[in-house]
């Protein structure tokens, strides 16, 4: 639901930007600079999806696991699809996808806030299987007391297929 709710925050202050923006340069202006974004877009993810994997399997033929360059191909095309989108805002981000050094940066952020929200989950779930009081609710949870919902799962028969029905 956070997530939701920041994308839907987030397209709407790129829609504030753009008409603020729009007011100031014209409506032709804007839709020239919202389509050259979009094909610079398209075109980007078009040649870095295709060279990223070839890139990936040239390191799983010489057996490496090619993280780093998922990861680059990854930014590149999130930043060509930002592109795409009509906006200012996302088109900064997308910009800023395209560039090395702020790339780098922000993997490292997201590496840190997945660490930092991975840790949170583990202690979370931990907590919760030891019975001790939960942060968010602030009653207890055991094993013994709390009933949890079913698995999801394929069944499968050991019936012989000539017994079934």
């Amino acid at each position: 639901m956070p997530v939701l709710l920041f994308i839907s925050l987030f397209t709407l202050l790129d829609f504030v930007v753009l008409f603020s923006i729009g007011g100031q340069i014209g409506l032709l202006a804007t839709l020239l600079l919202i389509l050259v974004t979009g094909i610079g877009g398209l075109h980007l993810i078009r040649r870095e999806g295709a060279s990223t994997l070839a890139r990936a399997r040239e390191k799983m033929n010489a057996g490496e696991i090619p993280s780093s360059e998922l990861l680059t191909g990854a930014a590149l095309i999130f930043g060509g699809a930002l592109l795409m989108a009509p906006g200012f805002l996302s088109d900064a981000i997308g910009l800023a996808c395209l560039l090395p050094n702020a790339r780098r940066l922000m993997l490292k952020l997201l590496t840190w806030f997945g660490l930092k929200a991975s840790v949170h989950s583990q202690q979370h779930s931990h907590s919760e299987w030891r019975g001790e009081k939960r942060a968010d609710s602030g009653s207890t949870s055991s094993t013994s007391d709390h009933q949890e919902a079913p698995l999801e799962g394929d069944f499968i028969s050991r019936e012989e297929p000539h017994q079934r029905r």
